[in-house]
């Protein structure tokens, strides 16, 4: 069976969402927590800030906020797929988000998201790998943090 990749996934389960909401009475609905979560988007100016359902899958926070983050004319450009991009908990560990996770499983508010490090590519017949793969918003912080001063 072929892997369905994650914005496929996600337009299947938002496609089950809606069916599931229209088959069911406002009366049995269940009381779903809202909350305002902020993300921080490495090298954008600010942070995004909306309002997301408890239940509502790290996949689909991610998909709103590439969107939101285009509608917004926020430079750099992005993209849109989903696919290319991991999700951390600001206040966490350094592992990034299970894309099939509900962002309410985790407690927080703040979150960091950052374009998943393409490995390099082999050259000329080495062996070996040219770069190694960035654990993300950490890596890319620390790599920030250490620039030389020049002294005179």
């Amino acid at each position: 069976m072929m892997k369905r990749n994650v914005s496929q996934k996600l337009m299947l389960y938002k496609q089950k969402k809606k069916d599931d909401d229209h088959t069911k009475t406002n009366h049995n609905k269940k009381n779903i927590s809202r909350f305002l979560i902020s993300i921080n988007v490495l090298g954008s100016a600010g942070p995004l800030r909306f309002v997301v359902n408890e239940d509502e899958l790290v996949a689909g926070v991610i998909d709103t906020a590439l969107k939101t983050y285009s509608r917004e004319g926020r430079l750099p450009v992005l993209g849109s797929d989903v696919n290319n991009f991991l999700l951390y908990c600001a206040n966490a560990g350094s592992d990034a988000l299970n894309p099939w996770e509900a962002i309410g499983s985790h407690g927080g508010r703040n979150f960091v998201l950052c374009k998943k490090q393409r490995e390099a590519q082999m050259t000329e017949g080495r062996s070996e790998m040219t770069a190694h793969k960035a654990s993300g918003w950490k890596a890319w912080l620390h790599k920030s943090f250490s620039f030389k001063v020049l002294s005179h």
